[in-house]
């Protein structure tokens, strides 16, 4: 008859006094980890011991109890026990319960082992629930903070984790998703647009905690964007808006979902400067987050006077660049300069900005006829520029008055000792037609020259100027540039002699973000360092061109001439009569020819394929075609089942470093052009060596003209 099976005893528990036990030897944690001794003690001085300690009988050498136990298994609670007792905050006899483990064939190294081992350490996803049923009992973060030793921090991000959806709680709780994916999620508290993203996720290669955190915030705002910094994000709180968060990394301020709100704020804080800038006098005020590229163009700009300081500004001025001097000269040897003194310098430099920075003062006539331009800048300040008059409130001339030009001259508006401008040579007042036979002699005066003989005559110089500025390439130089200097620097001036003019180009057609990119930024600083470096009046400009070197003049015709480049193309809606397909097919062809002749990189120039530029306008097997000729078919084959914006917006990323450009947007090669005839890369072998670089640079020059090209049409 088969024998019953053995019943298991455990072992008894008894509790024993502090002062009968000892660590024993036997313990195999040797290694520092996890809570710390002082943490453990203030835990268990709150709520007591939670856990026995394991003890076994302490042996003498003949094998007899000494009445002491020691401690195999349980070393970090008795060393925090120990600590109470240290303080004082417990007695050294006070019971402890323990597990007696006697008469063993298991030695204490195994059971130390074995507690260590089989215990297994809690799921996270466990412990933000269990902070969160903590939270809804009442306990505020400071309290669970306290009680678990962790800062309120790791308690907020617990309970943000804690509220992502359920059905992502189950993913992850059966290892479908890494904790760092569901940290990502937590910047999101709309559970439907988590499994919205999760549930894409399942069709990409892409799941990387970045690349979440992109989809859940792809239609809020940036705390850093420029709007933002305008109207504060305290004032987008307070009037209403919400913020997202991301509490496990850098997020510079979060997310504003409540665009409208943000855009409403902007304006109407746009609204009041316009208010306040009309209050000063100007004819108008035009205001807008960005303006367009060009939207100066075809406006005289006035100038004001800078606005002087009074007696005491100034000598607040002094005192203050007094102060800031000092403390440069007290921290000279200093590497790195005092919080307080960095910050004392801050303010003297605001400070002094205020003063000195203010905006000139403008004539109230002048204020009348202009206007002003009000943006925000990249940091978020307000961009005010003053002073633009339209060419319909430019004052009408007086007809009974000459035009003088522009030249000042005597009291009645010309040189003291000039001609008449209508009659610059002497010539008679046009009085219907020539009168016939030979003018009257008058002995007693000389009579103004004839018109039909000043045309004359004027012709023949004409030829003669023209021949010999053919044989002085570099006054012909000088002269083209400045027509085009007069153009492109001063409005309404027209006094050239040259039958040469810039047709500035105009884009009708923008995409969004081109007057800050890289190369409407460039073209920006060039031009305003031109403008600061030519004279004010254009009556100066010519005496001011042949001063400059060879290079500067080049430097300067480039800039001029890139003005008048048009490599648009125009739709045939657009054409009105005014422009031929034919015409605007070999415009795009020589602006081909001219992107080689430069180097044109429109990736350099900062331009990439996004959403609004691009990906999102075109259809879905466009976008599918550009990811495959930059990714290959495999990765666009991942994309082919998303929806069109999900499409354009995975593209965007996939295209993002791969240097991928439209057509349009590309330069073809020689062989890919049509014949463009004239064009011809023999032409220059003609050129003379002042236009090629092949000859020497004249006195004075660098050498640098570098071959220009010059374009007629």
């Amino acid at each position: 008859m088969a024998s019953a099976a053995s019943k298991i005893i455990l072992s008894q528990s008894r509790d024993i006094p502090f002062n009968q036990l000892v660590l024993s030897q036997a313990n195999v944690r040797r290694v520092k980890t996890g809570v710390s001794i002082e943490a453990l003690a203030e835990d268990i001085a709150r709520r007591t011991l939670l856990q026995s300690l394991n003890v076994r009988p302490q042996l003498d050498d003949t094998g007899q109890e000494t009445g002491l136990f020691e401690v195999p298994a349980g070393g970090r609670r008795f060393r925090a026990l120990e600590l109470l007792v240290k303080q004082k905050r417990m007695a050294k006899t006070q019971p402890v319960p323990c597990v007696v483990r006697e008469g063993s064939d298991i030695s204490a190294e195994e059971d130390s082992l074995a507690e260590n081992t089989h215990r297994e350490q809690l799921h996270p996803l466990d412990q933000f629930r269990a902070m969160q049923v903590l939270s809804d009992q009442g306990l505020g973060l400071e309290d669970i903070a306290a009680h678990f030793m962790v800062t309120p921090a790791v308690v907020r991000q617990r309970l943000k984790l804690a509220a992502v959806s359920p059905q992502l709680h189950a993913i992850y709780a059966d290892d479908g998703m890494t904790l760092d994916q569901l940290m990502a999620f937590s910047v999101c508290e709309d559970h439907e647009r988590q499994e919205q993203v999760w549930e894409m996720l399942a069709h990409s290669f892409n799941r990387s905690p970045a690349y979440i955190r992109s989809r859940l915030t792809e239609d809020t705002v940036r705390a850093s964007d420029k709007r933002v910094r305008f109207v504060t994000l305290e004032a987008y709180v307070t009037a209403g808006g919400s913020v997202m968060r991301d509490l496990f990394e850098d997020d510079h301020g979060g997310w504003l979902q409540d665009v409208h709100l943000l855009d409403k704020l902007v304006a109407e804080r746009l609204q009041a400067e316009v208010a306040k800038l009309e209050a000063e006098g100007w004819k108008w005020a035009a205001a807008a987050v960005d303006f367009p590229w060009g939207y100066r163009d075809g406006m005289r700009v006035i100038t004001g006077t800078a606005a002087g300081l009074t007696d005491e500004e100034q000598a607040r001025v002094e005192a203050l660049q007094a102060e800031a001097a000092g403390i440069e000269n007290d921290y000279e040897r200093v590497s790195e300069l005092p919080d307080e003194v960095e910050q004392r310098l801050t303010a003297i430099d605001e400070e002094l900005a205020l003063l000195l920075e203010r905006p000139p003062v403008f004539a109230p006539e002048d204020m009348a006829m202009a206007g002003v331009f009000i943006s925000i800048d990249v940091d978020g300040s307000l961009h005010v520029e003053r002073g633009f008059v339209r060419a319909e409130d430019e004052p009408k001339p007086d007809s009974d008055m000459p035009d003088d030009g522009g030249y000042a001259g005597g009291e009645d508006g010309h040189d003291a000792g000039s001609v008449d401008a209508d009659r610059p040579f002497g010539g008679e007042p046009s009085q219907g037609s020539e009168p016939s036979g030979e003018p009257e002699e008058d002995e007693s005066s000389i009579k103004p020259l004839p018109d039909k003989l000043v045309c004359e005559l004027t012709a023949e110089r004409t030829l003669a100027l023209q021949d010999a500025v053919a044989n002085r390439p570099d006054v012909a130089f000088a002269v083209v540039l400045h027509a085009m200097a007069l153009q492109t620097f001063y409005h309404g001036a027209r006094e050239s002699c040259l039958g040469v003019a810039v047709h500035r180009t105009g884009f009708p057609h923008q995409a969004p973000g081109m007057a800050d990119s890289v190369s409407a930024r460039a073209i920006i600083a060039r031009h305003d360092q031109w403008k600061a470096k030519l004279p004010e009046h254009d009556i100066d400009l010519w005496a001011a061109l042949l001063s400059m070197t060879g290079a500067d003049q080049a430097a300067l015709f480039a800039h001029c001439a890139a003005f008048g480049i048009n490599a648009q193309w125009e739709p045939a809606s657009r054409y009105d009569g005014r422009v031929s397909a034919h015409t605007v097919a070999r415009r795009i062809e020589h602006a081909h020819v001219l992107a080689r002749a430069v180097d044109l990189d429109m990736v350099a120039a900062g331009w990439k394929p996004g959403v609004e530029n691009y990906l999102g306008r075109v259809t879905k097997p466009h976008i599918l075609a550009a990811v495959a000729e930059a990714r290959g078919e495999e990765t666009a084959a991942l994309i082919d089942h998303l929806k069109k914006g999900d499409m354009a917006r995975e593209a965007a990323r996939l295209l993002e470093d791969s240097a991928w450009l439209p057509e349009p947007l590309r330069t073809p090669g020689i062989a890919d052009l049509v014949d463009l005839g004239a064009v011809s890369t023999a032409a220059s072998d003609d050129l003379p060596a002042f236009l090629t670089g092949d000859g020497e640079p004249e006195d004075g020059e660098d050498g640098s003209f570098d071959a220009w090209a010059i374009a007629a049409e």
